[in-house]
């Protein structure tokens, strides 16, 4: 689960125990609701998100319960930092759960066999209403094996407003590129106190792997592997200039040597830790649910560019999307609920997107015209940001292994702290993506992938 925060086991304590009374809280056990002993029991792993994401889930399961007496979702919170080795462990035990949560690609889970079609569990008309760039993340060679919940862009820039008016600048106008981000930079300076920065960006080799996607592709013109995926193609020159950002502001202490808050998550600037945040849309809602006082005075804009070209590959578009697991104990009753709860009235989502304030793109366009109609949506100006200035800019989530993005990741990191020059850390980048490209034989994968 890279691309979303999600909550460690310490953060998450009460979030998670409110969160279990849906089930049993316990991966593997059953639940304890007297209504699962007559029903087909359905087991559902999601995690810790931001506040109304996680009221909206615990509703969904609840509301589907009581709708029918069928099938019984027993909903289970498993934090983050417990995620990929409660996933992994189970599945290797054959007990893994019918149904969870991913963000990110899904293409390698379904290539290795790790999922379930849907095509033969939810009606075609169902996967019909789903928008383009929503299949584009939902599908690998042609069949469906996520049901999409969202879209989010990855990448935004979010900026303090009063910060910004203190310092002299324009609080309406934002960088726009990385030498404007400099300037700003040089004046916002000299206001900070001790344990204060300028810009708060990805802290980690994995967080740099997917956050910087988009940036990749918008320097360089490419990946780093070769159209065929049968070569690494991580030397250009142009990724060092994309390392030679990040070395800037970390040679100029304009951003933290370490992570000012858990992953990607708004806490930073919501505390006054720093002026710009480099984060993905749903950073908004988080201001809004738990920094409400920061909303009127924090600005979303598109991420900085090196030609501030904001109509190219500004971001990676993600989402969150539903999976059923391929050894599966209850696929049909599983498909169930993802068609009632996705697929159904759009009136069971539009909580989930009123509440995140606007922030995500819902999957489904009648979702969308519900969900515009709500007037709250005026509160909100931060959402014609997401969907007119940034989401229609947006490219897909790189399709190969993720530890090339890894490698790519650990790259920027160790040239940006100095500990290799750009231009070598850029060659282990390399040799290592080419490991992997050989391990998993990529070209094969790739050419199997486009013949469908």
């Amino acid at each position: 689960m890279r691309r979303r925060t999600l909550l460690t086991t310490a953060a998450a304590g009460l979030t998670a125990a409110s969160l279990a009374a849906c089930g049993s809280g316990t991966p593997g056990q059953k639940a304890e609701d007297s209504r699962a002993k007559s029903r087909t029991n359905v087991e559902f792993w999601g995690s810790v998100f931001t506040t109304p994401e996680n009221a909206w889930y615990k509703k969904v399961v609840e509301d589907f319960n009581d709708a029918q007496e069928d099938v019984f979702v027993n909903y289970t919170v498993v934090p983050a930092d417990a995620w990929d080795q409660k996933l992994k462990a189970a599945q290797a035990a054959g007990n893994a759960p019918d149904m969870y949560i991913k963000s990110g690609r899904l293409d390698t889970d379904a290539r290795t066999g790790l999922l379930k079609p849907l095509d033969d569990l939810i009606e075609a008309k169902v996967f019909d209403e789903i928008t383009d760039q929503a299949k584009e993340v939902s599908q690998y060679q042609g069949k469906w094996f996520g049901f999409p919940l969202l879209l989010e862009p990855q990448v935004t820039l979010l900026w303090d407003k009063d910060l910004f008016e203190k310092a002299g600048l324009d609080p309406e106008k934002p960088p726009t590129t990385w030498h404007e981000m400099f300037q700003a930079c040089e004046k916002i300076a000299p206001l900070l106190k001790n344990g204060q920065f300028c810009v708060g960006t990805a802290g980690d080799p994995d967080t740099f792997g997917w956050t910087t996607v988009a940036a990749q592709q918008h320097v360089a013109g490419h990946l780093p592997v070769s159209d065929d995926w049968s070569k690494a193609d991580a030397m250009d020159p142009k990724y060092e200039d994309l390392i030679g950002f990040y070395k800037t502001l970390q040679e100029n202490k304009w951003m933290p040597r370490q992570p000012l808050g858990a992953g990607n998550s708004a806490q930073p600037l919501g505390e006054g830790k720093v002026a710009m945040l480099s984060q993905g849309s749903w950073a908004m809602s988080e201001i809004a649910a738990d920094y409400p006082d920061k909303v009127k005075t924090t600005g979303m804009a598109p991420w900085v560019q090196n030609d501030g070209d904001l109509e190219t590959s500004i971001s990676t578009i993600g989402n969150m999307k539903w999976l059923i697991d391929a050894k599966s104990k209850e696929p049909e009753a599983t498909a169930t609920f993802f068609t009632w709860a996705l697929g159904g009235d759009p009136e069971v989502l539009k909580p989930f997107f009123v509440d995140t304030q606007f922030t995500k793109a819902p999957a489904r366009q009648k979702v969308t015209d519900v969900v515009n109609k709500d007037p709250k949506s005026k509160d909100a100006p931060w959402s014609s940001v997401v969907f007119e200035d940034i989401v229609p800019f947006c490219v897909p989530e790189s399709q190969y292994p993720f530890d090339i993005n890894a490698a790519l990741g650990d790259a920027i990191q160790s040239g940006m702290t100095g500990e290799a020059s750009p231009k070598d850390a850029l060659k282990k980048a390399n040799t290592e993506i080419q490991k992997v490209i050989d391990r998993e034989d990529l070209a094969k994968a790739h050419k199997e992938m486009e013949s469908k």
